[in-house]
């Protein structure tokens, strides 16, 4: 049997991966969330994993506010950076395998082909650039059986996303603008979740390895909302607008698109179509029969 921590946990994926740890008794977990493992506080931190060990962690926690990254800079590098390479040392000390979620803003969204692993890193903001440095943290420490895993456009049947937004105002209002020309992947996190669980027994490599996941498929936040509300049957108009008519503080890829053919190649595994993956967790939602 393993032990497996899992941080993050009443986020999005450390959510869908506590619903799917009933299928996997093999495995004993442990579940950690801001109140049990505060990653604002480096020295608590140290302290919780001299009193536990594992033999693998799978590192959901992150300092996700976009926006809010641009004036809080130190508390995002604090979780998104100093915490993992903290957390790099640890795994190396004691042998654990470590998987680490990353994102796609760590680009600058001027590709025109899906980025592949090796391709420069060149983020846009404080969110981004604090990823990055977490990335470029484990790889200087070099644990083995150590994965990155890049992914993009997360949404679940838990915690807040631009699904449950969309269904909310939807419901509210007759019209809504989105984005159109921001381009990428929407990402079901049980999907991920899946994959991660189904993933991290095979991991057998010497030194850090980045993939990237994220659901097949194509669409701008426009059609994203589209596609939530034909599959939901939402009366709302949706109308295209340009990133430059919805400034925000922080800037985002305007193509994030991933190529998945490294860990799809190497692992076996096949992804499913966003759209497919949608109306799965609207059926969760209780907003598909």
């Amino acid at each position: 049997m393993s032990n497996i921590l899992v941080t993050g946990a009443n986020g999005q994926l450390g959510s869908e991966i506590r619903a799917l740890s009933v299928l996997y008794p093999q495995h004993e977990f442990t579940f950690t969330d801001r109140t049990t493992l505060d990653l604002s506080n480096l020295c608590k931190m140290e302290n919780f994993f001299d009193d536990h060990t594992f033999d693998a962690i799978i590192n959901c926690a992150a300092y996700t506010a976009v926006d809010k990254a641009e004036s809080e800079k130190e508390l995002a590098d604090t979780i998104n950076h100093r915490f993992v390479s903290m957390l790099a040392k640890i795994a190396k000390r004691n042998n654990a395998a470590l998987i680490h979620i990353s994102t796609d803003y760590v680009f600058n969204g001027q590709n025109h082909r899906p980025y592949i692993e090796s391709d420069p890193t060149n983020p846009q903001g404080v969110y981004g650039r604090t990823k990055r440095d977490g990335e470029n943290a484990i790889l200087s420490v070099a644990p083995s059986n150590t994965v990155i895993i890049r992914t993009s456009w997360v949404y679940s049947s838990f915690g807040n996303n631009f699904l449950k937004t969309m269904l909310r105002l939807g419901k509210e209002q007759d019209n809504l603008d989105v984005i159109f020309d921001q381009i990428g992947t929407p990402t079901y996190a049980r999907d991920l979740a899946q994959t991660l669980l189904e993933l991290f027994p095979h991991i057998k490599n010497e030194k850090p390895e980045i993939y990237h996941y994220s659901n097949e498929g194509v669409a701008s936040w426009y059609d994203f909302a589209e596609a939530i509300f034909e599959l939901s049957d939402v009366n709302c108009k949706v109308s295209p607008i340009t990133t430059d008519q919805y400034p925000t503080p922080a800037s985002r890829p305007h193509y994030s698109l991933l190529n998945k053919s490294k860990i799809k190649t190497e692992f076996g595994i096949t992804i499913p179509y966003w759209r497919d993956s949608l109306k799965e967790c609207l059926i969760t939602l209780g907003e598909k029969q």
